[in-house]
């Protein structure tokens, strides 16, 4: 089969945040006890961070990682997690019905963001708190001292305040099985009223306000619209939640999933321009999807789990692990992402170790780097700078929920800093490989190509800690000929193909 991408470099889409390669850590399972956290593990430092995490976390180059919920956070008290270890108390947490020892807290949580090179983005309860909790947390976290709450931080070793910029207002209020769940009224008027509180505080503080849990929801896409008539005088963002399952086995339809993402993203940034001309408004509203992945395949055992293990400290929860169609989805997503750095400015993968995540760990043991690992670090490695618009040219086909699906995807973006182009792409076909064109318009002295490859002849393929090196990346090198060069993509692959001079 045949394909083609098309660049100019005049055809830009807009800047890249870095801030799309962010992920995500939950009071969930083991994603902080036993994933960050575990004292007494061969390579924790002096805090009990594991060190052999730290460094795939700063391999993926993670700009931002949000915390400490999800679910958790609409029940959380963030006065237990701070103070001294041995009086903090242990709390029951009803959204993963387990229990809380919270020896990691937000001073905890901002150490370790600095020794992983990345930065917090807070989320607030607004579940089973309100106003005054989130000013206390905010209070806590950015003032320099001299008041009550920044002086209790001092006493508990921060000098420094942490300077926090971004904060979430609550966590997937729209949803019923969310702590405190509200309708659109009750959820706008309060998010409101914080967001302007906390805006009195510092103008320049983030806010995110509440999006759709994801597309199926009853209350979608009329919740964005009417919650956003109420924030968007303070808000800077609208969160997107969205997670691909392929429960039914129905493999050309899954890899298509990232298709629904294109038209949330589309339909969320239409709704953001109507609030805005509605209201007369000066600036737009840009989207966070801080919690995408693909999650389905511990879903029976999670059930089980909860069900008969009540009330247990980090339990084994949403353990997903990934096999190579996976990675496909993973790397559809953050194409999708690129082709949309206008609107989407922040995006978190759900979660960052063992939860749903690129980073696995073994308790007492080692650490590997599952399938989905590599599209993230690829893109986040090489998808800095500018997005620019392919234009793609590909065979199509049908799948149960969608029409003309090209079985190729693609993204580009140019490093203005080095000049290095490269162009991120998905071979769809299960078993075609797509022999793919690339055109390059106006870029001049690109005489290097790197090809990096990751496919397998399993699509079930995984990585373990017992067997981690299963499903990995291979590169190989070719010479663009005048800015045109052709390349093959195999079948079920993600591909980076790399321009520089």
């Amino acid at each position: 089969m045949q394909a083609s991408v098309t660049l100019d470099r005049e055809n830009r889409i807009g800047q890249v945040d870095k801030r799309i390669y962010g992920s995500f850590a939950e009071h969930l399972g083991r994603c902080v006890y036993g994933g960050l956290y575990e004292p007494g593990h061969p390579t924790a430092d002096e805090e009990g961070f594991r060190g052999d995490v730290l460094e795939l976390v700063r391999q993926l180059d993670v700009p931002i990682v949000r915390y400490p919920g999800g679910n958790f956070v609409s029940g959380y008290r963030w006065e237990d997690g701070v103070g001294a270890k041995e009086t903090r108390p242990k709390r029951l947490d009803l959204a993963w019905r387990t229990t809380e020892p919270n020896q990691v807290g937000v001073n905890e949580f901002v150490r370790w963001c600095r020794k992983a090179h990345t930065t917090p983005m807070m989320a607030l309860n607004l579940g089973t708190r309100g106003l005054q909790e989130a000013l206390d947390l905010l209070e806590y976290c950015n003032h320099p001292s001299g008041s009550a709450l920044s002086d209790l931080r001092v006493s508990h070793g921060e000098r420094e305040p942490h300077n926090i910029r971004v904060w979430c207002l609550g966590n997937e209020m729209d949803g019923p099985w969310q702590m405190g769940h509200k309708t659109a009224q009750e959820y706008g008027r309060l998010a409101r009223e914080t967001g302007c509180a906390m805006k009195m505080f510092d103008p320049s503080l983030e806010l995110v306000s509440c999006g759709s849990s994801h597309t199926g929801m009853p209350t979608f896409p009329d919740w964005e619209r009417e919650t956003l008539e109420h924030t968007y005088d303070m808000a800077n963002y609208v969160s997107l939640h969205q997670y691909f399952s392929n429960a039914d086995g129905d493999t050309p339809n899954f890899l298509a999933g990232a298709l629904e993402t294109e038209r949330f993203i589309r339909t969320v940034g239409s709704i953001c321009d109507t609030v805005k001309a509605k209201k007369r408004g000066k600036k737009d509203i840009y989207i966070s999807f801080d919690e995408w992945n693909v999650w389905y395949h511990s879903h029976k055992s999670d059930d089980n789990s909860m069900a008969n293990r009540p009330w247990t400290e980090a339990p084994p929860l949403l353990e997903d692990i990934y096999t190579m169609e996976d990675a496909l989805v993973a790397g559809s997503v953050l194409i999708t992402f690129l082709n949309h750095a206008d609107r989407v400015k922040i995006a978190c993968l759900a979660q960052l170790v063992n939860v749903i995540a690129p980073i696995m760990t073994k308790t007492g043991g080692g650490v590997c780097r599952q399938t989905i690992f590599y599209p993230f670090l690829h893109a986040s490695a090489y998808g800095r700078g500018v997005a620019l618009r392919p234009n793609v040219t590909s065979p199509l086909h049908d799948t149960k929920n969608f029409t003309d699906v090209p079985y190729l995807t693609a993204a580009a973006t140019r490093n203005e800093e080095t000049g290095e182009v490269c162009v991120f792409a998905v071979n769809r076909s299960l078993d075609q490989p797509l022999d793919l064109t690339c055109n390059l318009k106006g870029f001049e002295g690109l005489t290097r190509g790197e090809h990096i490859t990751l496919c397998h002849s399993d699509l079930k393929a995984v990585n373990t800690v017992d067997a981690p090196d299963e499903v990995t990346p291979r590169r190989a090198l070719f010479t663009p000929d005048g800015g045109v060069s052709s390349v093959r993509l195999p079948a079920a692959s993600w591909n980076v193909l790399r321009y520089s001079k």
